[in-house]
């Protein structure tokens, strides 16, 4: 996975964010969140909701990763529903 500088970031269209840009408390830029153009951003992109998002930003990114990526560790991820079910990490 090639490591994306702020400037490529910027340029990314909406298409490629698995949360498009939008101003929320949390990110008040409007930046969108969890870049996904390609497969290998797009595996980070659950691993990270999986650790820090929401339950609306798991089911989200889960939804738009798996549609953009179908392929993407079918055997291994089992159903949708038991994903977003896994309990969050609890910050120390």
């Amino acid at each position: 996975m090639g490591k994306l500088d702020a400037e490529q970031r910027e340029d990314m269209p909406k298409k490629d964010f698995a949360i498009p840009s939008e101003k929320t408390k949390g990110n008040p830029e409007g930046k969108g969140a969890y870049p996904i153009p390609d497969e290998a951003h797009a595996k980070d992109a659950l691993a990270r909701v999986s650790a820090n998002g929401t339950p609306k930003e798991k089911q989200e990114v889960a939804k738009k990763v798996h549609k953009e990526y179908p392929e993407i560790d079918k055997e291994k991820r089992g159903t949708m529903q038991d994903w977003l079910k896994k309990p969050r990490r609890e910050k120390k």
